[in-house]
Parts: structure tokens; sequence; C-alpha cells
């Protein structure tokens, strides 16, 4: 992040300095040839005015002497119709009193302006020996003038100005760099801020125990109307879900390891068990009531631990995502038969049963089905006292079929309404449950009765929900898919 931010400061500055360089170069560009036409303009001016001189001077055969009020440096070039062209150029003569004084020029300079053509526009031409000049050629009678000017005046001013315009642009160059340093390095100050967060919460121990993340971005730093706010906000966002999903994945290692000592403990016992009467079997081989007593007590125990595991390989399919069957269920002849069951085990509770006249179909995995409302009424005869009512509903919805388990017995612990169907979870602190007739619960006891209904109707796409409250518990399954009469 550090080096992303030190990458972002320099492309920024880098950008910053390249803009002021380019306006620069425009502006001196733009001024350096706004000047120069300007002084060239001027120079033109004075040109024409000293080819008037001479052209006032009367015609080329009878022009004679130095141009009065002509300017030193002042070339003339006469070509007469008949006869050779000859040039002057006005030196400067300081024991002159009568200003400057004319010399004759050489061939090589005359045949130079010889070259220019006579349209009575100013040309530039470089004569040698005297450098640059502006020169404007007029057919007039008797032949041809030639006038020029030196533009060294103007070369030199220009020259100068493109030197200071060089040393204003690297000065502009220099303070704007500085400038957007410090600009850019102050505005990103809390982007900084929030990279540092991010690097504490970097450091911390997050591969086990508990987890609390409390390194923030500061308020100040989460308005989502700026482009940092909005990156505070996000990474608050972030450390929030993940202290959620961190949280979440401590409760289901605690609630893994509090499974692993509830099953040990379960397993133990028939174990426990199995061992003893097998002992005694082999102690007392010749005594055959001791043998078949000792053989129910392990046909007992091993049916206990085989419910459990079937139930948690039950929850293992389910979770690898298997499909399930999809059968034609009459759900109506479902209900009866657990509700008939539970009246026989269970004599000392008031079962009732409403369901409409018409039999509900729905499509689903028959015996998973029924083992949904099986557990569900195991739930409410082990955690009711006697003379508690039951009752169980079927009803259609216009989505699908609502399937409802109501008590009016002293209902779920508050702690536990919240996470009733997670695995593992249990209604008790203790290690097993005694049913009415002092021995162990059986399946459910680890705490995987609620957990397989809500698995088994996840898996048929369905939902289940849990309100308790002393004196009335409900615990409502729906299922999707439109319900059919049955024929």
């Amino acid at each position: 992040m550090r080096n992303a931010l030190a990458s972002l400061t320099s492309r920024l500055v880098v950008t910053t300095v390249a803009l002021v360089l380019l306006v620069s170069v425009l502006i001196g560009t733009v001024t350096t040839l706004a000047m120069r036409s300007y002084l060239t303009d001027q120079l033109d001016t004075q040109l024409n005015q000293a080819m008037s001189r001479v052209t006032d001077s009367g015609p080329v055969a009878s022009w004679r002497g130095p141009l009065l009020g002509s300017s030193v440096g002042t070339v003339v070039v006469l070509s007469p119709d008949s006869g050779r062209p000859s040039g002057v150029l006005l030196d400067d003569d300081e024991e002159s009193v009568r200003g400057p004084r004319a010399e004759r020029l050489g061939s090589d300079v005359v045949g130079d302006l010889g070259t220019v053509s006579p349209d009575d526009q100013p040309h530039t031409v470089s004569l040698a020996g005297l450098g640059r000049y502006r020169v404007l050629v007029r057919t007039v009678p008797g032949g041809q003038v030639a006038v020029g000017l030196p533009s060294k005046g103007v070369d030199d001013v220009i020259g100068n100005l493109v030197w200071w315009e060089v040393l204003l642009a690297l000065l502009a160059v220099a303070g704007a760099g500085g400038a957007a340093t410090y600009v850019v390095r102050r505005q990103l100050r809390p982007l900084r801020q929030v990279a540092a967060t991010a690097h504490t919460v970097a450091g911390l121990p997050l591969a086990e125990g508990e987890i609390a993340i409390a390194p923030r971005v500061p308020d100040s730093l989460t308005d989502e109307r700026t482009e940092v706010g909005q990156v505070g906000s996000a990474l608050n966002t972030l450390l929030v879900h993940v202290e959620s999903s961190l949280a979440q994945r401590h409760r289901s290692e605690q609630q893994v390891r509090q499974f692993v000592a509830d099953a040990s403990h379960e397993l133990r016992t028939p174990l426990t068990t199995i061992a003893g009467y097998t002992e005694l079997a082999r102690r007392r081989p010749d005594d055959a009531g001791a043998v078949r007593t000792a053989l129910g007590k392990v046909e007992e125990e091993s049916a206990r631990m085989t419910a459990m595991v079937e139930d948690l390989l039950l929850l293992a399919r389910l979770d690898a995502g298997r499909p399930l069957a999809r059968d034609s269920v009459d759900l109506s002849r479902l209900l009866v038969e657990a509700v008939s069951d539970a009246r026989v085990v269970a004599q000392d509770h008031r079962w009732q049963l409403d369901l409409p006249e018409e039999s509900i179909e729905v499509t689903g995995d028959a015996e998973r089905l029924h083992q949904v409302v099986t557990n569900l009424l195991t739930n409410a005869r082990k955690h009711t006292p006697p003379g508690t009512t039951v009752t169980v509903a079927g009803t259609r919805t216009a989505s699908g079929v609502r399937i409802t388990v109501h008590d009016d017995g002293p209902g779920f612990p508050p702690d536990l309404v919240d996470t009733a169907f997670e695995r593992f979870v249990r209604g008790d602190a203790s290690r097993t449950r005694a049913t009415t007739d002092g021995t162990p619960s059986g399946s459910g006891g680890a705490g995987l009765g609620l957990s397989l209904v809500h698995a088994i109707v996840s898996a048929h796409g369905g939902s289940v929900t849990l309100d308790s409250h002393p004196s009335s518990t409900t615990v409502t399954v729906s299922l999707p898919g439109l319900c059919r009469d049955s024929p």
C-alpha cells in the first residue's frame, strides 16, 4: 500500500509538472510568435519608409549620395535598365556630423539581393558578411531598387525573450513540482491513515481463537461523498464481514468441539454397557438367562450407536448436496401415521391432528419427510411434561404446504431460540437425558434432531422456523411446490 501511495503521489506530481510545462511551452511559443510578428511588422514599416525615401530621390540613374533619414545598416541596390547594378551600405561614421556614411557593397551582396523577386513584398534574406536582412524590391522608372534593413535587432529581442521564457518555465516547473508534492501528500494523508488501519488489521492473529477486530477507519474518513471516504467505508464494511465470519467460524469450531465431547460421552455409555454385558456373558456362559439379557442390552446399545451414526451420515450426505428422492408423498397419511405412533409411545401426552378433508400431496422423499415429522414430535414429547397438548396441523398455501407442530409446554430456553436448528445444540447442560422409563435417550441426544429437520427441509427447498414462548411453542415447516389433491 505504501508503494502504491508513493507511486500515486509520483504520478500526480509528474502529471501536474507535465501540464505546467506544456502550458508554459504553449504560452512561450504563442508569445514568441506574436512578438516576432509585431517586431517584423515594425521592421517592414521602416523598410517601406526607407524604400519611399529612395524612390522619392528620382530616377535610378540620377540617384546620388547617402540616404538622409535612413538608419545605420540600411542597404540599397540600384539596378538600372542599362548598366551594372551597384549598392551601398549605410555605416556608422563617428567622425561625420552628417550622419551615416555610405560604403559600396561587394558583388556577392549585390548578387544576393538580385535574387529577390521584385514583387514589392518584404523578404528575409541572408547577406554574405552582413547577416539576416528584410529586403524589399520595387520596380521604378529606369530600373529596380532593392532596400534592406538588418533583422538583428528583432533576432536579438526574440532570443532574449526565449531565454527568459525558458528560465521562467523552469522556475514554474520547479515551483509546480514542489507545490504539487506538498498538496498531493496532504490530500493523500487520509488514504495513508486508511492504509495504516489495514496494516494494523493484517498484523492481528486471526488464525485461531475468538477473534475481535477492533481497529476501524475513523468516521471522519468514511464520508462516501469523497473517494477516500468510499475506500474507508468499504474497508470498515469488509472488516465487519470478516469479523462476523471469523466469529461464526469460532462458534462452529466450539460447536464441533462440544459435539465431539458429547458424541464421545454418548458413545462411551453404550460401549461401556456392551463391554459390561459381554464380560457378564463370558463369565457366566452356562447361565442362559444372563446371556440372553446381555445380548439384549448389547443389541439395544448397538441400535443407539447405529442411529447416531446414521444421523451423522445423513447430515454429511445432505451437506454434500446428494439429491433426495422425488416421489409423490401423501402428506396427510404421513402425519396420521406419525401422530398415531406418538400416541402409542407417549400416552401421557394429548395428541391432536388438524388436517383438511382432502388429502395433501407433495413431491419429495417420503422417508425423510417422515423423519422430519417424527423428530419434531419426539422433540415435543421429550421436552414437555406429561399432560402437554401437542397439535399437528397440515395446510395448503398458495405456494406449497405448511406443517405446524404446536405444544403448550414450557417452551425453549430464550438463549436457544435463535440457535435451535444449529447442529450439536442441546437443550440441557447434561451429557445424557433420560426418558420416562429411565433409559438414556436415543437419536438426537447429541443435539442432532432439529438440525436434521432443518437440513432435510432445506434439501427439499423449504424452510423451518421456531416461535417459542412459555406455554406456546410452534415449529413451522414450509415446503415449496404446488400441492395437489389426491385422486
